[in-house]
């Protein structure tokens, strides 16, 4: 733990310290950088982190000194969150505020206010917040971004329009000068051929495609929980998961087979969206092959069928402009214990890419 913190000296002087000298042409070039001062020559995000939290207000209560040192050795400059779980603010009965949360009743306020001391912390009271939830305790995004980047629009919704939030919260969008960034909690596709599972991930998927065609003016970053594993590699057991079944039940298209975010009808379209989106997955980039140790974003549940069974379904998906600066992309979880998951089933991915150079477009 030590390590993470600087011991304050304790001199027995209660003088302020001196200001600093002035910088000379001489001793210029032997002055050390602020870390303030590393931070202002970066003119956009660099540093990138998504999880699903399965519960915000769960890992507050249960896993914050864990997370907050994750955060604070990373120090990331952008935490996309999936999987909020907490209600949007309004009475029940009438619209609710999507980017609020609710605080109304004796029990949110005092849910919201655990939620908003964890946040007004350090580190994350360096950060500047945006929330998309749901009506209820299910789903929901959030955005966390440095204050010192601001971004130039923030929308709510693969239509990029700011007051309107999709349906469930699952997409904040922000966007800065030279690129976009999307946060999404892609819905999961399901056991059954039903209206809340096949159909509606069909139309994500379909929506999520015109989405990267008609925003190809700028460079992607498409982060989050995107509810896929693309290829046989990003699973631990590739045939476990194909022939994964609910209560017996079999589709009647042979591709909608197996466990959801396997099936090859999913993989199809997602493997599509990268084509025809010009997008490369940031991860594969670098890891070439399996790792069964430290390659999966996913763990099933350490009891039962699901021990050890794990997929990778949290992604930094970016645009092929900005593949050569990509420098790290990293699961921060490992094992079949949850080592460096606090407390979800998901652990967090990282990015970090290089300077734009100067004369890049």
């Amino acid at each position: 733990m030590k390590r993470f913190f600087q011991p304050i000296q304790k001199d027995g002087s209660s003088k302020k310290p001196a200001p600093s000298p002035p910088i000379t042409k001489d001793d210029g070039e032997n002055r050390e950088v602020s870390e303030d001062e590393n931070q202002k020559k970066k003119k956009e995000p660099l540093k990138f982190v998504t999880w699903n939290a399965n519960s915000f207000l769960l890992r507050a209560k249960n896993n914050w000194p864990e997370f907050t040192k994750f955060v604070e050795t990373l120090d990331p400059d952008v935490i996309a969150i999936q999987e909020v779980r907490m209600p949007a603010a309004g009475s029940k009965g009438v619209p609710k505020n999507q980017g609020e949360l609710k605080d109304d009743t004796n029990s949110s306020r005092e849910e919201k206010k655990i939620l908003m001391r964890a946040i007004s912390s350090p580190p994350f009271r360096t950060y500047n917040v945006w929330w998309s939830l749901s009506d209820s305790k299910y789903a929901g995004t959030a955005l966390f971004i440095k204050k010192c980047f601001q971004p130039q629009k923030v929308s709510f919704s693969l239509d990029q329009t700011g007051s309107k939030h999709e349906p469930d919260g699952r997409v904040i969008l922000a966007e800065f000068e030279s690129f976009r960034l999307l946060n999404t909690y892609s819905p999961n596709n399901g056991w059954k051929e039903e209206e809340n599972s096949f159909q509606r991930r069909r139309k994500w998927d379909k929506r999520i495609m015109e989405f990267v065609l008609q925003i190809s003016d700028k460079p992607l970053i498409w982060c989050g929980d995107l509810n896929v594993s693309h290829e046989e590699i990003d699973v631990s057991h590739p045939e476990f998961f194909s022939n994964a079944k609910l209560n017996g039940y079999i589709p009647p298209n042979k591709e909608d087979c197996g466990q959801p975010g396997f099936t090859l009808a999913e993989r199809k379209r997602f493997g599509a969206i990268l084509k025809e989106g010009k997008l490369v997955d940031a991860y594969r980039v670098l890891h070439n092959e399996k790792d069964m140790e430290r390659g999966f974003s996913w763990s099933g549940h350490p009891v039962g069928k699901y021990r050890g069974k794990r997929m990778r379904i949290d992604y930094f998906v970016i645009s092929e402009k900005l593949k050569d600066r990509i420098v790290a992309c990293e699961m921060h979880g490992h094992g079949i214990e949850l080592q460096g998951f606090y407390g979800s089933d998901h652990c967090p991915v990282s990015l970090d890419l290089s300077q734009a150079s100067p004369d890049s477009d």
